[in-house]
């Protein structure tokens, strides 16, 4: 791309996509709870609790309504005693699981002694990939 057909794209921004995607998943946990969403399945907010290391209930339910409002999960109220809750990624939601798993590969490999135990680089089906079952 030219200067100056790089200069009327960036023109016509209103602001920097990078930091607009940051905007919407930056903010503490809002990662976390994605990731165990698309990688473990957890849709319960007892789930997100027990499992997002140091997120209170509180903060919890703000990242949640948040997520919601940037059209990033949807939440299904089922009737009965007690009301069931269950939140599930959007296809805009889900559009971001390749992100985070770029993300994570990039630490995975390039920081690899700050994110393993062993130090030693992995790749992300051998971190996020089920146990095959004994036969």
């Amino acid at each position: 791309m030219k200067d100056e057909e790089c200069k009327i794209v960036l023109d016509s921004l209103k602001t920097c996509p990078i930091d607009n995607t940051f905007k919407i998943i930056g903010k503490k946990f809002t990662v976390h709870i994605i990731r165990n969403m698309t990688q473990l399945g957890q849709t319960r907010f007892n789930e997100f609790l027990e499992s997002v290391e140091g997120i209170n209930p509180k903060t919890l339910s703000a990242r949640l309504r948040e997520m919601e409002k940037n059209g990033i999960i949807e939440k299904r109220i089922y009737p009965g005693t007690p009301v069931r809750i269950e939140y599930s990624m959007t296809k805009k939601g889900l559009a971001l699981k390749p992100i985070l798993q770029a993300m994570a590969a990039y630490s995975m490999q390039y920081c690899a002694k700050d994110v393993f135990k062993d130090g030693k680089p992995k790749i992300l089906k051998e971190i996020y990939s089920k146990p095959q079952e004994a036969a």
